[in-house]
Protein backbone atom coordinates (compact mmCIF):
# COMPACT_ATOMS: atom_id res chain seq x y z
CA UNK A 1 0.00 0.00 0.00
CA UNK A 2 1.44 3.37 -1.00
CA UNK A 3 1.97 6.00 1.67
CA UNK A 4 -0.64 8.70 1.99
CA UNK A 5 0.43 11.84 0.06
CA UNK A 6 1.95 14.59 2.17
CA UNK A 7 0.75 18.17 1.80
CA UNK A 8 3.97 19.99 0.93
CA UNK A 9 2.64 23.47 1.74
CA UNK A 10 1.54 22.43 5.22
CA UNK A 11 4.83 20.63 5.83
CA UNK A 12 6.93 23.64 4.84
CA UNK A 13 4.82 25.81 7.12
CA UNK A 14 5.55 23.42 9.99
CA UNK A 15 9.29 23.63 9.20
CA UNK A 16 9.10 27.41 9.15
CA UNK A 17 7.28 27.46 12.48
CA UNK A 18 9.90 25.13 13.97
CA UNK A 19 12.59 27.67 13.07
CA UNK A 20 10.51 30.53 14.47
CA UNK A 21 10.37 28.83 17.86
CA UNK A 22 14.14 28.94 18.30
CA UNK A 23 15.55 31.49 15.83
CA UNK A 24 15.14 35.23 15.38
CA UNK A 25 15.87 36.00 11.75
CA UNK A 26 16.08 39.57 10.41
CA UNK A 27 12.79 39.38 8.47
CA UNK A 28 10.00 36.99 7.47
CA UNK A 29 11.55 36.29 4.09
CA UNK A 30 14.57 34.74 5.83
CA UNK A 31 12.34 32.10 7.44
CA UNK A 32 10.89 31.29 4.02
CA UNK A 33 14.34 30.93 2.45
CA UNK A 34 15.72 28.73 5.23
CA UNK A 35 12.67 26.42 5.27
CA UNK A 36 12.97 25.98 1.49
CA UNK A 37 16.70 25.29 1.84
CA UNK A 38 16.00 22.59 4.45
CA UNK A 39 13.60 20.91 2.03
CA UNK A 40 15.86 21.26 -1.00
CA UNK A 41 18.62 19.37 0.86
CA UNK A 42 16.47 16.23 0.49
CA UNK A 43 16.26 16.71 -3.29
CA UNK A 44 19.82 17.44 -4.42
CA UNK A 45 19.71 14.78 -7.14
CA UNK A 46 16.87 16.73 -8.79
CA UNK A 47 18.96 19.87 -9.29
CA UNK A 48 21.98 20.93 -11.30
CA UNK A 49 23.35 22.96 -8.39
CA UNK A 50 22.81 23.65 -4.70
CA UNK A 51 23.12 27.04 -3.02
CA UNK A 52 25.10 27.40 0.17
CA UNK A 53 23.20 28.68 3.21
CA UNK A 54 25.21 31.28 5.16
CA UNK A 55 24.29 32.68 8.57
CA UNK A 56 26.59 35.70 8.98
CA UNK A 57 26.81 38.46 11.56
CA UNK A 58 29.21 41.24 12.56
CA UNK A 59 29.39 40.13 16.20
CA UNK A 60 29.16 36.92 18.23
CA UNK A 61 26.00 36.11 20.17
CA UNK A 62 23.71 36.68 17.18
CA UNK A 63 22.08 33.25 16.98
CA UNK A 64 24.13 31.84 14.09
CA UNK A 65 25.12 28.61 15.80
CA UNK A 66 21.58 28.05 17.06
CA UNK A 67 20.25 28.49 13.53
CA UNK A 68 22.72 25.87 12.34
CA UNK A 69 21.63 23.54 15.15
CA UNK A 70 18.01 23.76 14.02
CA UNK A 71 19.01 23.12 10.41
CA UNK A 72 20.95 20.08 11.63
CA UNK A 73 17.75 18.44 12.89
CA UNK A 74 15.98 18.92 9.54
CA UNK A 75 18.45 17.92 6.81
CA UNK A 76 19.62 14.47 5.67
CA UNK A 77 22.80 13.01 7.17
CA UNK A 78 24.08 16.18 8.86
CA UNK A 79 27.84 16.34 9.28
CA UNK A 80 28.93 19.02 11.75
CA UNK A 81 32.35 20.32 10.73
CA UNK A 82 34.43 22.75 12.78
CA UNK A 83 37.92 23.30 11.40
CA UNK A 84 37.53 20.20 9.22
CA UNK A 85 40.12 19.80 6.49
CA UNK A 86 39.23 19.72 2.83
CA UNK A 87 40.52 16.13 2.64
CA UNK A 88 38.17 14.99 5.40
CA UNK A 89 35.19 16.65 3.74
CA UNK A 90 35.69 15.38 0.20
CA UNK A 91 36.31 11.85 1.48
CA UNK A 92 33.09 12.04 3.51
CA UNK A 93 31.12 13.19 0.47
CA UNK A 94 32.58 10.51 -1.82
CA UNK A 95 32.54 7.66 0.71
CA UNK A 96 29.53 5.90 -0.83
CA UNK A 97 27.73 5.86 2.52
CA UNK A 98 25.24 8.51 1.48
CA UNK A 99 25.72 12.18 0.70
CA UNK A 100 26.13 14.25 3.91
CA UNK A 101 24.83 17.75 4.48
CA UNK A 102 27.86 19.64 5.77
CA UNK A 103 27.24 22.15 8.57
CA UNK A 104 30.30 24.34 9.08
CA UNK A 105 30.19 26.49 12.20
CA UNK A 106 32.74 29.23 12.92
CA UNK A 107 33.58 29.48 9.23
CA UNK A 108 35.40 32.74 10.05
CA UNK A 109 38.18 30.66 11.60
CA UNK A 110 38.74 29.25 8.12
CA UNK A 111 38.26 32.31 5.93
CA UNK A 112 38.55 35.19 8.40
CA UNK A 113 41.29 37.86 8.25
CA UNK A 114 43.52 35.96 10.68
CA UNK A 115 42.97 32.52 9.20
CA UNK A 116 45.42 32.71 6.30
CA UNK A 117 44.71 31.05 2.99
CA UNK A 118 42.52 27.95 2.72
CA UNK A 119 42.46 27.42 -1.01
CA UNK A 120 41.83 23.66 -0.78
CA UNK A 121 38.71 24.11 1.32
CA UNK A 122 37.55 27.03 -0.79
CA UNK A 123 38.03 24.89 -3.89
CA UNK A 124 36.03 22.05 -2.35
CA UNK A 125 33.14 24.34 -1.43
CA UNK A 126 33.16 25.92 -4.89
CA UNK A 127 33.33 22.59 -6.73
CA UNK A 128 30.56 21.07 -4.63
CA UNK A 129 28.14 23.78 -5.70
CA UNK A 130 27.38 21.92 -8.94
CA UNK A 131 26.25 18.33 -9.39
CA UNK A 132 29.16 17.65 -11.73
CA UNK A 133 31.66 19.11 -9.26
CA UNK A 134 34.67 16.99 -8.35
CA UNK A 135 37.86 17.46 -6.34
CA UNK A 136 41.06 15.99 -7.82
CA UNK A 137 43.65 14.38 -5.59
CA UNK A 138 46.80 12.33 -6.13
CA UNK A 139 46.46 8.89 -4.55
CA UNK A 140 49.33 6.49 -3.92
CA UNK A 141 53.00 6.68 -2.95
CA UNK A 142 56.04 7.91 -4.83
CA UNK A 143 55.94 7.03 -8.51
CA UNK A 144 52.76 4.98 -8.10
CA UNK A 145 50.50 7.98 -7.70
CA UNK A 146 47.41 8.46 -9.82
CA UNK A 147 44.92 11.30 -10.11
CA UNK A 148 41.49 10.47 -8.71
CA UNK A 149 38.35 12.59 -9.03
CA UNK A 150 36.30 12.69 -5.82
CA UNK A 151 32.64 13.81 -6.11
CA UNK A 152 32.10 17.03 -4.14
CA UNK A 153 28.40 17.79 -4.70
CA UNK A 154 26.58 18.23 -1.39
CA UNK A 155 24.52 20.67 0.61
CA UNK A 156 26.53 23.06 2.78
CA UNK A 157 25.35 25.48 5.47
CA UNK A 158 27.84 27.72 7.27
CA UNK A 159 27.81 30.18 10.17
CA UNK A 160 30.40 32.77 11.02
CA UNK A 161 31.40 36.32 11.84
CA UNK A 162 32.11 38.73 9.01
CA UNK A 163 31.88 37.64 5.41
CA UNK A 164 32.96 34.88 3.04
CA UNK A 165 35.24 34.70 -0.01
CA UNK A 166 33.61 36.16 -3.10
CA UNK A 167 33.27 32.84 -4.88
CA UNK A 168 31.35 31.31 -1.98
CA UNK A 169 29.32 34.39 -1.07
CA UNK A 170 27.83 34.74 -4.54
CA UNK A 171 26.72 31.10 -4.44
CA UNK A 172 24.95 31.51 -1.11
CA UNK A 173 21.61 32.38 0.42
CA UNK A 174 22.87 34.89 2.98
CA UNK A 175 20.99 35.47 6.24
CA UNK A 176 22.39 38.52 8.05
CA UNK A 177 21.94 37.63 11.71
CA UNK A 178 21.88 40.11 14.58
CA UNK A 179 21.59 39.97 18.33
CA UNK A 180 18.10 39.65 19.74
CA UNK A 181 16.49 42.82 21.00
CA UNK A 182 15.05 42.84 24.51
CA UNK A 183 11.53 42.45 23.14
CA UNK A 184 12.46 39.46 20.92
CA UNK A 185 11.99 36.10 22.60
CA UNK A 186 12.61 32.52 21.54
CA UNK A 187 11.96 29.17 23.11
CA UNK A 188 15.06 27.59 24.72
CA UNK A 189 16.37 24.77 22.53
CA UNK A 190 16.76 21.51 24.48
CA UNK A 191 18.52 18.95 22.31
CA UNK A 192 17.16 15.87 24.10
CA UNK A 193 13.63 17.18 23.70
CA UNK A 194 13.56 19.16 20.47
CA UNK A 195 15.92 17.15 18.26
CA UNK A 196 13.24 14.47 18.13
CA UNK A 197 10.69 17.01 16.86
CA UNK A 198 13.07 18.27 14.20
CA UNK A 199 13.95 14.72 13.14
CA UNK A 200 10.25 13.89 12.72
CA UNK A 201 9.93 16.86 10.38
CA UNK A 202 13.13 15.73 8.61
CA UNK A 203 11.66 12.26 8.01
CA UNK A 204 8.47 13.75 6.59
CA UNK A 205 10.52 16.05 4.35
CA UNK A 206 12.33 12.96 3.05
CA UNK A 207 9.01 11.23 2.33
CA UNK A 208 7.64 14.31 0.58
CA UNK A 209 10.87 14.60 -1.44
CA UNK A 210 10.34 11.08 -2.77
CA UNK A 211 6.76 11.99 -3.60
CA UNK A 212 7.69 15.07 -5.72
CA UNK A 213 11.15 14.08 -6.99
CA UNK A 214 10.01 13.38 -10.54
CA UNK A 215 8.01 16.59 -10.72
CA UNK A 216 10.91 18.73 -9.48
CA UNK A 217 13.44 17.04 -11.76
CA UNK A 218 11.47 18.30 -14.76
CA UNK A 219 10.75 21.74 -13.29
CA UNK A 220 12.13 25.01 -14.62
CA UNK A 221 10.68 27.59 -12.25
CA UNK A 222 9.92 31.08 -13.47
CA UNK A 223 12.25 33.66 -11.98
CA UNK A 224 11.09 37.00 -10.57
CA UNK A 225 11.76 39.92 -12.86
CA UNK A 226 15.36 41.06 -12.67
CA UNK A 227 16.75 37.86 -11.12
CA UNK A 228 19.19 36.43 -13.66
CA UNK A 229 22.59 34.77 -13.98
CA UNK A 230 24.14 33.54 -10.71
CA UNK A 231 21.29 34.74 -8.42
CA UNK A 232 18.92 32.75 -10.64
CA UNK A 233 21.14 29.67 -10.31
CA UNK A 234 21.15 30.11 -6.54
CA UNK A 235 17.38 30.43 -6.23
CA UNK A 236 16.21 27.96 -8.88
CA UNK A 237 16.20 24.91 -6.54
CA UNK A 238 14.32 26.77 -3.81
CA UNK A 239 11.67 28.09 -6.20
CA UNK A 240 11.23 24.59 -7.64
CA UNK A 241 10.58 23.29 -4.11
CA UNK A 242 8.07 26.08 -3.47
CA UNK A 243 6.22 25.40 -6.72
CA UNK A 244 5.99 21.70 -5.91
CA UNK A 245 4.65 22.47 -2.43
CA UNK A 246 1.94 24.79 -3.72
CA UNK A 247 -0.34 26.85 -1.52
CA UNK A 248 1.06 30.32 -0.93
CA UNK A 249 4.65 29.08 -1.07
CA UNK A 250 5.33 29.95 -4.74
CA UNK A 251 4.36 33.56 -4.07
CA UNK A 252 6.19 33.76 -0.74
CA UNK A 253 9.30 32.17 -2.23
CA UNK A 254 9.51 34.72 -5.05
CA UNK A 255 9.00 37.59 -2.63
CA UNK A 256 11.80 36.19 -0.47
CA UNK A 257 13.99 35.77 -3.54
CA UNK A 258 13.61 39.43 -4.50
CA UNK A 259 14.22 40.60 -0.92
CA UNK A 260 17.38 38.59 -0.40
CA UNK A 261 18.82 39.19 -3.88
CA UNK A 262 18.33 42.94 -3.48
CA UNK A 263 19.80 42.83 0.00
CA UNK A 264 22.85 41.04 -1.38
CA UNK A 265 23.22 43.71 -4.05
CA UNK A 266 22.86 46.53 -1.51
CA UNK A 267 25.43 45.05 0.88
CA UNK A 268 27.71 43.55 -1.76
CA UNK A 269 31.20 44.82 -0.96
CA UNK A 270 33.13 41.95 -2.46
CA UNK A 271 34.03 44.02 -5.51
CA UNK A 272 35.74 47.34 -4.95
CA UNK A 273 35.28 48.02 -8.65
CA UNK A 274 31.49 47.71 -8.48
CA UNK A 275 31.42 49.94 -5.41
CA UNK A 276 33.50 52.51 -7.29
CA UNK A 277 31.25 52.40 -10.35
CA UNK A 278 28.14 52.76 -8.21
CA UNK A 279 29.51 55.66 -6.19
CA UNK A 280 30.58 57.45 -9.37
CA UNK A 281 27.09 57.06 -10.81
CA UNK A 282 25.08 57.88 -7.68
CA UNK A 283 27.25 60.47 -5.91
CA UNK A 284 29.98 61.90 -8.10
CA UNK A 285 28.90 62.26 -11.73
CA UNK A 286 25.44 63.55 -10.90
CA UNK A 287 24.51 66.49 -13.10
CA UNK A 288 27.79 66.57 -15.03
CA UNK A 289 29.00 64.66 -18.06
CA UNK A 290 32.68 64.77 -17.11
CA UNK A 291 34.98 65.68 -14.24
CA UNK A 292 38.72 66.07 -13.77
CA UNK A 293 40.35 63.25 -11.83
CA UNK A 294 41.27 65.58 -8.97
CA UNK A 295 37.62 66.56 -8.51
CA UNK A 296 36.48 62.93 -8.67
CA UNK A 297 38.98 61.98 -5.97
CA UNK A 298 37.89 64.88 -3.76
CA UNK A 299 34.26 63.82 -3.99
CA UNK A 300 34.95 60.12 -3.47
CA UNK A 301 37.23 60.63 -0.48
CA UNK A 302 34.65 62.94 1.11
CA UNK A 303 31.85 60.34 0.96
CA UNK A 304 30.75 59.08 4.35
CA UNK A 305 30.40 55.32 4.84
CA UNK A 306 32.62 54.75 1.81
CA UNK A 307 36.03 53.04 1.73
CA UNK A 308 37.82 55.57 -0.45
CA UNK A 309 39.43 57.73 2.24
CA UNK A 310 41.10 54.72 3.85
CA UNK A 311 42.28 52.00 1.48
CA UNK A 312 44.94 50.10 3.36
CA UNK A 313 45.67 53.26 5.34
CA UNK A 314 45.80 55.59 2.32
CA UNK A 315 43.16 57.56 0.42
CA UNK A 316 42.27 56.63 -3.13
CA UNK A 317 44.71 58.27 -5.56
CA UNK A 318 44.66 58.85 -9.31
CA UNK A 319 46.83 55.82 -10.07
CA UNK A 320 44.55 53.38 -8.26
CA UNK A 321 41.43 55.06 -9.64
CA UNK A 322 42.74 54.62 -13.18
CA UNK A 323 43.70 51.01 -12.52
CA UNK A 324 40.28 50.13 -11.08
CA UNK A 325 38.32 51.79 -13.88
CA UNK A 326 40.66 50.37 -16.52
CA UNK A 327 39.29 46.90 -15.76
CA UNK A 328 35.96 47.92 -17.34
CA UNK A 329 35.09 48.61 -20.96
CA UNK A 330 33.33 51.43 -22.74
CA UNK A 331 30.43 50.81 -25.13
CA UNK A 332 33.08 50.81 -27.88
CA UNK A 333 34.72 47.82 -26.14
CA UNK A 334 37.77 49.80 -25.13
CA UNK A 335 39.16 50.08 -21.58
CA UNK A 336 37.87 53.05 -19.59
CA UNK A 337 40.69 55.61 -19.61
CA UNK A 338 41.10 59.18 -18.48
CA UNK A 339 40.84 61.79 -21.21
CA UNK A 340 41.70 65.44 -21.56
CA UNK A 341 39.12 67.82 -20.14
CA UNK A 342 39.24 71.54 -20.80
CA UNK A 343 38.64 73.59 -17.64
CA UNK A 344 38.83 77.26 -16.75
CA UNK A 345 42.33 76.64 -15.42
CA UNK A 346 43.59 74.67 -18.41
CA UNK A 347 43.49 71.09 -19.66
CA UNK A 348 43.30 68.35 -17.02
CA UNK A 349 42.96 64.59 -17.13
CA UNK A 350 39.55 63.25 -16.14
CA UNK A 351 36.74 60.82 -16.88
CA UNK A 352 33.61 61.11 -19.01
CA UNK A 353 30.27 59.68 -17.90
CA UNK A 354 29.60 58.33 -21.37
CA UNK A 355 32.64 56.07 -21.04
CA UNK A 356 31.07 54.52 -17.93
CA UNK A 357 27.51 53.98 -19.19
CA UNK A 358 28.17 50.44 -20.39
CA UNK A 359 29.79 49.38 -17.12
CA UNK A 360 27.00 51.01 -15.09
CA UNK A 361 24.35 49.07 -16.99
CA UNK A 362 26.18 45.74 -16.70
CA UNK A 363 27.54 45.73 -13.16
CA UNK A 364 25.71 48.17 -10.90
CA UNK A 365 22.46 47.60 -9.01
CA UNK A 366 19.54 49.82 -10.07
CA UNK A 367 20.02 53.46 -9.04
CA UNK A 368 18.11 54.73 -6.01
CA UNK A 369 14.66 56.05 -6.82
CA UNK A 370 14.50 59.63 -7.90
CA UNK A 371 18.23 59.99 -8.41
CA UNK A 372 19.36 62.43 -11.03
CA UNK A 373 20.60 60.85 -14.20
CA UNK A 374 24.39 60.99 -14.60
CA UNK A 375 25.67 62.91 -17.60
CA UNK A 376 22.53 65.05 -17.72
CA UNK A 377 23.76 68.50 -16.66
CA UNK A 378 21.59 70.12 -14.00
CA UNK A 379 23.85 73.08 -13.41
CA UNK A 380 27.31 74.27 -14.26
CA UNK A 381 29.92 72.20 -12.39
CA UNK A 382 31.58 73.92 -9.44
CA UNK A 383 34.88 72.53 -10.67
CA UNK A 384 34.78 74.90 -13.61
CA UNK A 385 34.48 72.28 -16.34
CA UNK A 386 33.69 73.75 -19.70
CA UNK A 387 30.75 71.89 -21.31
Amino acid sequence: MSAEPIDGAELLTEVEQFHRRFNVFPHDDAYVAVALWDAHAHLLDAFDSTPRLAFLSPEPGSGKSRALEIVETLVPQPMVAVNASAAALFRAVSSGEGRPTILFDEIDTVFGPKAGENEELRGFLNAGHRRTGVTYRCIGDGGQQSVVAFPSYCGVAVAGIGTLPDTILTRSIVIRMRRRARNEHVEPFRARLHEREGNELRDRLAQWAEQVHGQITEAWPEMPEGVTDRPADVWEPLLAVADAAGGDWPERARAACLTLVRAAQDTDKHSLGIRLLTDLRDHVLIGVDKLPTIAILDRLNALEDAPWADLDGKPLDNRRLSRLLGEYMTSANEPVRSRNIRTAGGVLKGFHATDLHDAWSRYCPPPPGGAATPATPLQRSSEGVTP
